[in-house]
């Protein structure tokens, strides 16, 4: 199916208006059950002796001992690096669970550095005529693609937040793309948005490297009353599904409280120069061998 038939003017009329849009069924079986395997085989691959165990968080508590500015994190652009749930770590340091059930998320440059990432990224022209069709960028380029695992009982709160808060371009243009890889529900973290709030709620600060190291926040204007918890709309999703979210669009997801796994894969797009720019605060950088790739200059042909 092309997206001319997934992708009709009156769907990206109602993802203007909702600041988000499930295409179902984005992803076939064989490329789902491809991802997932390549997800497992990552996981099981890399080796603990010289991990930092660093813990992910959206860096948004107080307690600086939370935040994820390490370099670990920060050269991770054109890496493909593992982060740990908070919570699988006993009171002596130790994983307190098996590795393939104790990371929060792999990342940052699997669409570059994975064949099989990079076959539904790059080189998947259905994408590229989605991104089109949606007309929300004229140059996008790709960055920050990242599977998600939220790991049965452990997996993480995500608090609310939008995504150019932490991907922040002048003007704003992040957009996410987030495909589900197995089922998501209201027990195992399925994602809640508010609708509309790209519309309403401005950018009030952005996610930022500090002068003297790590990472934090930057006040961009006065903060604004935060949505309450009954303007969310949960939105499941079944596996194959895909999730466009707009970059100012207010979302977040609960702790995966089941014992089920919640695998998802998601990138982003920004818009490239001259048309919006990304500076040198962000937190993720592109490096000389590794610029952002953009997304119609990119190779179809999956076998490069």
């Amino acid at each position: 199916m092309s997206s001319y038939e997934i992708l009709t003017p009156g769907r990206v009329e109602q993802f203007k208006r909702d600041g988000y849009l499930v295409i179902p069924k984005f992803l076939s079986d064989e490329q789902v059950n491809g991802l997932l395997k390549r997800s497992k085989e990552l996981l099981q691959e890399f080796d603990l002796e010289d991990h930092p165990m660093t813990r992910f968080t959206t860096g948004e508590e107080n307690d600086e001992k939370k935040h994820v500015g390490d370099d670990y994190f920060l050269t991770s652009g054109d890496k493909i690096r593992f982060f740990f749930e908070v919570d699988a770590f006993g009171p002596d340091g130790k994983l307190n669970r098996p590795k393939g059930l104790s990371v929060n998320k792999m990342g940052h440059a699997l669409h570059e550095l994975d064949p099989a990432f990079r076959a539904v990224t790059l080189q998947n022209d259905q994408l590229k005529k989605i991104a089109r069709d949606l007309n929300f960028h004229k140059d996008p380029a790709v960055l920050q693609s990242m599977v998600i695992f939220k790991q049965p009982s452990i997996g993480g709160e995500v608090s609310e937040h939008n995504d150019s808060t932490f991907l922040y371009s002048d003007p704003p243009s992040a957009l996410g793309f987030w495909f589900a890889l197995e089922k998501c529900t209201a027990e195992n973290g399925a994602l809640g948005f508010v609708p509309g709030s790209h519309l309403t709620i401005p950018i009030t600060k952005r996610f930022v490297r500090l002068p003297k190291g790590g990472t934090g926040f930057e006040q961009l204007r006065d903060l604004y009353q935060l949505p309450s918890k009954g303007d969310y709309k949960l939105v499941t999703c079944d596996a194959g599904d895909l999730l466009l979210i707009h970059g100012s669009v207010m979302h977040k997801s609960e702790k995966n409280l089941s014992l089920k796994t919640r695998y998802a894969y998601t990138f982003h797009m920004i818009e490239s120069a001259p048309h919006a720019k990304w500076d040198e605060k962000n937190w993720l950088q592109p490096t000389s061998s590794m610029p952002f790739s953009k997304l119609f200059s990119a190779s179809s042909d999956a076998s490069s």
